[in-house]
C-alpha cells in the first residue's frame, strides 16, 4: 500500500534569521553582518587568497579568517566587519525601507 504524504511549503521572509525565531532586532544584525560576511568571502575567492594571505591582508590570524569563510556570524560584529570591507576599497550601499 502506498502512502501519500503532504508536504507544507511555507514561504519565508527576506530575513532568515527571522523565520528562525530571532527577534527582530537580532535577525537584522546578524543578517548585516551575514551579507557583509558572504560579500568579504567572495573577495578573498576571487583574489585566489590562501587564508594566510587574506590574514596579512586584513591584518587578522588564519584561525579568524576561516571563521570569515566559514561564516560564523557569532565571531564578527558590524564595526569589524565593516572596516574589513573599508580595506578592500568596496563600496557599501546601505538601503532602509
Amino acid at each position: 500500500m502506498i502512502t501519500e504524504e503532504k508536504i507544507v511549503v511555507t514561504k519565508g521572509s527576506d530575513n532568515v534569521f527571522e523565520d528562525l525565531g530571532f527577534s527582530p532586532i537580532q535577525a537584522m544584525n546578524l543578517k548585516i553582518r551575514t551579507d557583509l560576511m558572504i560579500e568579504l568571502r567572495a573577495f578573498i575567492l576571487k583574489k585566489g587568497w590562501t587564508q594566510s594571505e587574506a590574514a596579512q591582508f586584513f591584518n587578522e590570524t588564519q584561525p579568524r579568517i576561516s571563521k570569515l569563510m566559514n561564516l560564523d556570524v557569532t565571531r564578527f560584529s558590524v564595526d569589524k566587519l565593516i572596516n574589513m570591507v573599508a580595506l578592500t576599497n568596496m563600496k557599501i550601499n546601505l538601503e532602509i525601507s
